[in-house]
């Protein structure tokens, strides 16, 4: 009786699995658009229902892991991982800063345009993360409104990564699927003027609509001061320093952007005017203000002694590194630092110290100590288990915060810039020099192993590896076809510029509401298909998905740089859809234009 049912149920599955297929895929469009799961949990879902019913097997669920594309997309995650991690992309923000205070314009639209170039060569999601607080300092360094600022700049990196192959993972999935079905691949640069088109509508709308669309004031909450994560530290100057003999604004480290030279202490008075005038002696104590990377990063400089050190000779390479809090019943509050009784018990050194959105204008051997007062310290491993017993410090624990490598950045960009020179002169695969460059920079150590594994959105992937399977589902159940087959009759007397418009504000639609890449493999094999049908070249409708899967600019959830920037910029929902809506209108026309044009 079971196995009757059973075949009555594989018939039922067989005779109607295109119209099984649609009801699945409609299953995930409203899991997508709920929200009640993460869009990599729902792809999966899909996945295992299509396995589920015998749709797919295991053979054809486990030949999406062959794929090329996910693994490329892996690969740009870690080459954009070592750019930050050598202190790239921060560099270029600070010389941009610098500049800001002399032509505070023209540093605003330098910024755009260094956005713009970084995300068309590597994951403009990173991008984004990095620049929000860099933009935030730029709006206040120029006295521009951090909210008008901070939306454009999503927008400026969505614009940039559709300008090549590599610039975001929707086009390598696209690009992906495309060769599945048959199709020549894209090059790196094929899509570039469609891209430099869409830039330019974009650029005009956001001139145009952003500025009086968008609302006006400076950020608030966790975003509000890149001076709440600032440490005040002090570097004495060694005698056989090369800063010896030189004016404070002739030594590179001191001019970088985030870093505040505040005073400088020589013997028992201090000096406060005119710093970037100094000429340093040996034993000078430089005051500074610097981000925890930055602190970090000078702990093997052969200039200065960091810190403070009562006992012992620990230097600042010593085997532990930790964050510990002062906790509020501390009874050294109020003392001095240099005071606090774990520096004369054990043999440590006090890196730094940072306070919420306060730090202290004194240096750092005599700042006050305060409740929840975090402190950088470093010392033997003995030493530092003996700390984890103090019951007055609390938090304590191994800072996440790792040193910038500036001196391999030369070998990252290199690396980055071999990948786009070998696959655009077809000398090999895209794929095949993103995993060779990915290989030299672990080889160089721009980036730790374990850090370019972190650097992998793990999300991405699951739901780029759920997609494949649900459309190659979607392709054996037949309900491409079908879908293929219903559209055509309606389709067919269209001119070519009109099937372009159509897949264009589909996909485009589609994309405000579900992620990108989950519609870049439901739609491009659509497309493909009705090109094929209906006797017109389907590479032109493929660039059509391609960038209106990119082109979500209405809403703050259909791509990742739009969620970053709307908590960071405390928007409201509407904000995004008053300045969106201009901006998909202009980009979808100019560049459905100019893919017509070029047909």
């Amino acid at each position: 009786m079971i196995d009757l049912i059973l075949h009555v149920v594989k018939d039922y599955i067989e005779a109607h699995k295109a119209v099984i297929g649609l009801v699945i895929l409609g299953l995930l469009f409203t899991g997508f658009i709920m929200e009640r799961f993460p869009a990599a949990v729902v792809a999966v879902l899909g996945a295992c229902m299509f396995l589920f019913l015998g749709i797919i097997d295991s053979d054809g669920l486990f030949s999406v892991f062959s794929n090329t594309a996910p693994i490329t997309i892996a690969a740009m995650f870690i080459l954009s991982g070592a750019l930050l991690r050598t202190g790239t992309i921060d560099a270029i923000a600070g010389f941009i800063i610098e500049r800001a205070k002399k032509r505070p314009k023209l540093a605003v639209v330098e910024m755009f345009l260094g956005a713009f170039v970084a995300s068309a060569f590597m994951n403009n999601t990173p991008v984004v993360l990095v620049l929000i607080p860099i933009i935030i300092r730029l709006s206040r360094a120029t006295g521009f409104s951090s909210k008008k600022l901070l939306i454009p700049l999503s927008f400026i990196c969505i614009l940039g990564g559709t300008t090549t192959l590599i610039g975001t993972s929707t086009n390598l999935i696209v690009d992906s699927v495309a060769r599945d079905s048959g199709m020549p691949g894209f090059g790196i640069f094929d899509i570039t003027p469609y891209g430099l088109v869409a830039a330019v509508a974009g650029t005009i709308m956001m001139l145009l609509f952003s500025s009086w669309l968008l609302p006006d004031g400076q950020v608030s909450g966790e975003f509000e001061s890149s001076d709440e994560s600032d440490f005040l530290t002090e570097l004495t100057v060694r005698k056989s320093s090369s800063a010896v003999g030189k004016q404070v604004k002739d030594i590179p480290f001191l001019r970088r952007s985030g870093i505040t030279v505040t005073a400088i202490k020589r013997l028992s008075s201090y000096i406060r005017h005119d710093l970037e005038l100094h000429e340093l002696r040996p034993g000078d104590r430089i005051v500074v203000q610097l981000d925890l990377a930055e602190l970090i990063s000078l702990r093997e400089s052969e200039d200065f002694k960091i810190g403070i050190v009562r006992s012992g000779d620990v230097g600042p390479l010593g085997e532990e590194l930790v964050e510990a809090t002062v906790a509020p019943s501390h009874p050294a509050i109020g003392s001095r630092l240099f005071d606090i009784p774990f520096l004369s018990q054990l043999n440590v050194r006090v890196l730094g110290m940072t306070r919420f959105r306060n730090l202290p204008r004194s240096d750092l051997t005599n700042a006050r100590i305060h409740a929840a007062d975090r402190l950088l310290v470093t010392g033997s491993s003995e030493d530092i288990k003996r700390m984890y017993s103090n019951p007055n410090l609390f938090g304590i624990g191994q800072t996440t915060t790792r040193a910038f490598r500036r001196d391999r950045a030369p070998i990252a960009i290199g690396a980055l810039v071999a990948v786009v020179v070998l696959a655009a002169l077809n000398i090999m695969p895209l794929a095949v020099a993103a995993i060779l460059a990915v290989g030299a920079i672990l080889l160089a150590r721009c980036i730790d192993a374990e850090e370019a594994w972190g650097s992998i959105d793990g999300n991405v992937l699951v739901l780029i590896f759920g997609m494949l399977a649900v459309g190659l589902g979607l392709q054996q159940a037949g309900s491409v076809d079908l879908l293929v087959r219903e559209l055509t009759p309606f389709l067919r007397d269209i001119p070519p510029w009109a099937l372009v418009f159509s897949i264009y504000v589909l996909s485009v639609i589609m994309t405000e509401i579900v992620t990108n890449n989950a519609v870049a493999i439901i739609i491009t094999p659509i497309a493909i298909a009705l090109g094929q049908d209906l006797g017109v070249d389907p590479r032109p409708l493929v660039i059509a998905v391609m960038f209106a899967a990119s082109a979500s600019f209405a809403t703050p959830i259909g791509y990742q740089t739009n969620t970053l920037v709307y908590a960071a910029g405390n928007y409201r929902f509407t904000d995004f859809f008053k300045a969106g809506i201009p901006l998909t209108f202009g980009v979808g026309l100019a560049t459905c234009m100019a893919i017509t044009f070029w047909m």
